[in-house]
């Protein structure tokens, strides 16, 4: 892969990003709310002295940086796609393990880890490329399938396993850590090759006749990657700034709260009352404004943070990010998010 094609395609997430900022209709990115933002989170990332080793604490993810570590991120992060709900908890996809019941984004690791508990091999890449959709629908059970819905997008989930598994056998001698090996230490490599070869992580979509890029899972599997290593051995990416932000619909929440991300008013009364229900379709303007103008919001705080003494970069960032408004959710109630059945997140 030639170094100008690579330099390129590093840029081309941040490069859209700012297209959108500026070509916005309805969504913004208030200065003054940026230099706010970057205050408090700098603040409260330095008293709690947050980083990589936040990915860790977690039970579900795994606890040593070794291949099998790799194989488990990428097939995570080939299924890390639309888990939000609008049915009432009792009734919402949980997956339990040892006790404990998750939801959202976590059921998909806690069903990765009970399968390989009794023998299935999710992350073999020839399990994966002839998975059936009885399979992928038995390892991804809810707790109660009398009362609880299903995990979202099952279809989409077995083309996606078929699609990673085919691919890595074809291409990369059934194992993911070739894929990185190639990338040679390049984070932004990675992402070229991921796009590249794997349809389903194609995150790009056409806004005001130009297509822009967003790349939020392939970003946030090289992401995944450095916090589990730490930065060290495989994954010590000397390029890993240049990723952005992993642009969904949880951390432009917060974004909004933060007041780094502002809403037209007729924008948020649509996603307040959600056109009685009808939901933003992947690639409406609306939504790669919402997306694209998170990840420069994102950036800019990062440059203020920068410029404030403190180093900082965008993964990080959007880890805190995500886990503040998990955490104070209660607060942000009043912040419509928008919702979006998508592949990309």
């Amino acid at each position: 892969m030639p170094v100008a094609e690579i330099r390129l395609a590093a840029d081309r997430v941040l490069d859209s990003a700012e297209f959108i900022n500026r070509t916005s209709q309805d969504v913004s990115v208030p200065l003054n709310g940026v230099k706010a933002a970057a205050q408090k989170i700098m603040q409260r990332m330095q008293q709690i002295g947050y980083s990589t080793a936040e990915w860790k604490k977690n039970t579900l993810t795994p606890s040593v940086a070794d291949s099998a570590a790799i194989e488990w991120i990428f097939v995570v992060d080939s299924l890390n796609f639309s888990f939000w709900t609008d049915k009432p908890q009792a009734n919402q996809y949980t997956v339990s393990l040892d006790g404990q019941a998750y939801r959202g984004y976590w059921t998909l690791c806690a069903a990765v880890n009970r399968a390989m508990r009794e023998g299935i091999p999710i992350t073999d890449a020839a399990y994966c490329a002839g998975i059936t959709r009885e399979q992928v629908s038995y390892i991804f059970r809810t707790d109660d399938t009398e009362t609880q819905e299903p995990i979202p997008m099952l279809d989409e989930r077995v083309s996606v396993l078929n699609e990673i598994g085919r691919v890595l056998l074809e291409k990369y001698q059934g194992k993911f850590s070739n894929v990185l090996r190639q990338a040679q230490g390049s984070a932004q490599r990675l992402v070229e090759m991921v796009v590249r070869d794997f349809t389903c992580f194609r995150d790009e979509h056409m806004y005001m006749d130009r297509m822009v890029c967003i790349y939020k899972r392939a970003q946030i599997l090289a992401a995944d990657l450095w916090a589990c290593f730490e930065g060290k051995g495989q994954c010590q990416f000397a390029d890993i700034d240049n990723i952005t932000m992993f642009a969904d619909y949880r951390v432009p929440q917060a974004l909004c709260h933060f007041g780094a991300l502002n809403y037209s008013e007729r924008l948020f009364n649509y996603l307040e009352c959600k056109q009685n229900g009808e939901l933003l379709e992947s690639g409406h303007p609306w939504e790669v404004e919402i997306r694209g103008n998170s990840i420069w919001a994102v950036e800019l705080i990062r440059r203020q943070i920068t410029a404030l003494g403190m180093h900082v970069n965008a993964i990080l960032l959007d880890f805190y990010i995500w886990d503040y408004a998990k955490e104070f959710a209660d607060e942000m109630k009043g912040i419509p998010i928008h919702l979006t059945r998508s592949v990309f997140y």
